[in-house]
């Protein structure tokens, strides 16, 4: 009975594997202000690490790399990720932490005459940022060329240079990306709503449950006291801030 109780000890006492915390460049959600990353949900996660004691570093890389990094390694966080079925197989998701709408932009002026097309919308070329989940979105939707850019910033940029006529994106990022590139908040308009998309924080296969569990509890307790209505509402004074918490997604590790 003693020797239990002793490894039942050791093994409490055992060090917490420190956590890979990676974000992109998607303001207002995320972003890097002279190299320190910020924005609402590096706000939320910042504050998660505060309540866990938590105070691994959050390093903001390009899309493409830290989605690499949760698909191929243990001990991995990246946030925020759309849910979809594919990727519930493959990670763990925490949240929700913003819900946005995937929208179907046009240049300014445009969209009624896109609209009339028709069926033909769909044969026309539309820009996505790499590896985004709204790439994945236009390709469901129906779009059979979809041209990838490594950023949302360049997307922007060639749909207003003239390489495309559409852009598929998140709603509440779409002002940001175009102060970004020094353009007005009116040089785009919508053409249409492709869906609803549920943002989380993601964790990588053989990630431990209990450290996945901190952070769930730690986001609850957010929800639950108003802090993370007032951070939500702070950056995104417009939108309603998700009360519901969940984890769905890849049973985690032990």
């Amino acid at each position: 009975m003693r020797l239990i109780l002793l490894l039942i000890l050791l093994l409490n006492s055992l060090p917490v594997v420190a956590l890979s915390i990676y974000t992109e460049e998607w303001p207002p959600i995320t972003f890097s202000r002279h190299g320190v990353a910020d924005g609402m949900a590096v706000e939320v996660v910042r504050e998660i690490q505060s309540r866990i004691h938590d105070n691994g570093g959050i390093d903001v890389v390009p899309w493409v790399r830290g989605y690499r990094e949760l698909e191929t390694t243990p001990n991995v966080m990246l946030f925020t990720v759309g849910r979809s079925d594919a990727r519930e197989k493959i990670m763990t998701l925490v949240g929700p932490v913003a819900i946005s709408q995937t929208v179907l932009l046009c240049r300014k002026g445009e969209a009624a005459g896109l609209l009339a097309s028709g069926t033909a919308l769909y044969s026309r070329p539309v820009g996505a940022y790499r590896g985004s989940i709204f790439a994945d979105a236009a390709a469901a939707a129906g779009f059979v060329e979809v041209d990838l850019a490594p950023t949302p910033q360049v997307t922007a940029q060639k749909l207003l240079g003239g390489r495309y006529d559409l852009w598929v994106e998140g709603s509440f990022v779409v002002g940001a990306v175009l102060k970004d590139i020094h353009q007005p908040p009116d040089a785009v308009e919508v053409v249409k709503v492709l869906e609803s998309l549920e943002l989380y924080l993601a964790f990588s296969r053989g990630t431990s449950g209990k450290v996945i569990q901190r952070w769930y509890d730690a986001l609850a307790a957010m929800k639950k006291d108003g802090s993370f209505r007032r951070i939500y509402n702070k950056w995104l004074p417009r939108e309603i801030a998700p009360a519901e918490i969940r984890e769905i997604g890849l049973t985690p590790a032990p």
